[in-house]
């Protein structure tokens, strides 16, 4: 009961939020009543040259959201957008690159500027205690919404991996559930049982809301007229920036957004499509190991290129149908290639930067027992997909070193193919990597 009292409450506070950006006040350009000379392009007649901060406080005329440009005193070149605000002229340092801006928005026009800034400055001089309280209470933590949404999710999931018989939960079940919003089906996730639950930040990128939008972690509005919050760009959670950095790493990537295969992040991938790994080493490792481990050179001797870049597009668009099968691809080191190109192309490799300096380090180590040990506390240290992707490349690989007698592949030639494959160091620079090559050999 006193949730819902909450909730209530928290609905009517983001309505009257709503309801202060209809009321803020309207941007009002003063126009200067002359000809400006070297008046910058970019500018209207708003501009009105190189004046005063009292001049331009004059020129307001106590008017509230009066605004003029002015060009400054002290340092010419330099521009002012002088804008009239709760009884005071406000003077904001004003740029330009091919859209104007005072902060980290960018405006297509000055008045769209102004408008945004004098509903944020309506907004936070109204509402301010409110704002400061929003995310101490958020509806996005409130899980026992998600129950309802439990088997409805699990059930999506495990289609997607399993492809098993469709059920769902119809509307007689719960008839709540249609109406609960997009923000507690996300909730939701974090109460699977998905054996894959590797944890996930989101993607949050700036994003411009076409009409109302409320936030999906606080429940309450997100105002201004553009970049008025963040969206993740893998699941499409819209949230403000400032609650931005309390969403826990709970990111469910949707397949509708995952545009590749290819050049996509592991663990993004992996959670997509509900897998332990991604599913173009599971495929290749499984086509390699069906026809492949007694093949001379395998992974040494490379496929034909333009063979490899159609594997690398049939993943992209076919996912787990592409078909990579010998009737198709009867060269197996075109296989191998497109494996190889998977891990050089992923944006963190297998080996992730920040644990690049500890591996090689671990690999200096002169004592077998205090390497390996080094080597095992750094697995430790990798992301669940990361770590579990390298785990099941390395069993692969022993399969290959076990009809080394055939391929003519043992550990250190494959240690020479893998090594700069699956680490690369933070930043690319040729001589730290010749200087690292041999210690990026698999032991």
């Amino acid at each position: 009961m006193l949730m819902c009292m909450c909730a209530f409450t928290d609905c009517i506070f983001s309505l009257a939020v709503y309801q202060l950006q209809q009321e803020a006040p309207r941007p009002k350009r003063i126009i200067c009543p002359r000809e400006v000379e070297n008046r910058p392009k970019y500018y209207g007649r708003e501009f009105h040259g190189i004046i005063s901060r009292e001049q331009a406080d004059e020129l307001l005329g106590g008017a509230e959201g009066a605004y003029i440009l002015r060009e400054s005193q002290r340092q010419p070149g330099c521009y002012t957008l002088a804008l009239r605000f709760g009884n005071q002229t406000l003077n904001y340092r004003l740029f330009y690159d091919g859209k104007h801006f005072v902060g980290e928005k960018r405006f297509e026009s000055i008045h769209d500027l102004v408008t945004d800034g004098l509903i944020t400055l309506y907004i936070e001089t109204k509402a301010s205690e409110y704002i400061s309280k929003m995310t101490t209470n958020p509806i996005y933590e409130h899980i026992g919404y998600a129950t309802l949404l439990r088997e409805k999710v699990s059930r999506r999931l495990s289609r997607s991996k399993h492809e098993s018989r469709k059920t769902s939960v119809t509307s007689e079940e719960h008839p709540a559930v249609e109406k609960i919003s997009s923000l507690v089906r996300r909730a939701a996730l974090t109460q699977n049982d998905n054996h894959c639950n590797y944890e996930k930040t989101h993607n949050f990128k700036v994003h411009t809301f076409r009409g109302p939008h409320w936030c999906e972690y606080c429940a309450n509005f997100m105002w201004g007229l553009i970049a008025q919050g963040v969206r993740c760009s893998d699941c499409g959670l819209n949230v403000h920036k400032q609650c931005s950095k309390h969403v826990p790493n709970d990111c469910q990537p949707d397949l509708k957004r995952i545009k590749k295969v290819y050049c996509c992040d592991l663990t993004t991938l992996v959670k997509a499509h509900n897998t332990q790994r991604p599913m173009v080493v599971d495929m290749c490792i499984r086509e390699i190991e069906g026809r492949g481990l007694k093949s001379e050179g395998l992974y040494r001797v490379s496929g034909f290129t333009e063979h490899i870049e159609d594997v690398k597009m049939a993943f992209d668009r076919d996912g787990e149908k592409a078909d990579i099968s010998a009737h198709i691809y009867p060269d197996i080191n075109i296989i191998t290639g497109a494996l190889k190109l998977y891990f050089r192309d992923l944006p963190i490799p297998v080996i992730t930067y920040d644990t690049y300096a500890k591996f090689i380090d671990a690999a200096k180590i002169s004592n077998p027992d205090e390497r390996l040990e080094a080597v095992h506390e750094v697995l430790m240290l990798l992301p669940p997909a990361h770590y579990e992707t390298l785990r099941y490349l390395m069993i692969h690989l022993k399969k290959v070193t076990l009809n080394e007698k055939e391929n003519f592949m043992n550990a250190e030639n494959l240690g020479i193919v893998f090594g700069p494959t699956l680490m690369r160091p933070p930043e690319e620079s040729t001589l730290a990597t010749l200087n690292d090559m041999r210690s990026c050999r698999i032991p």
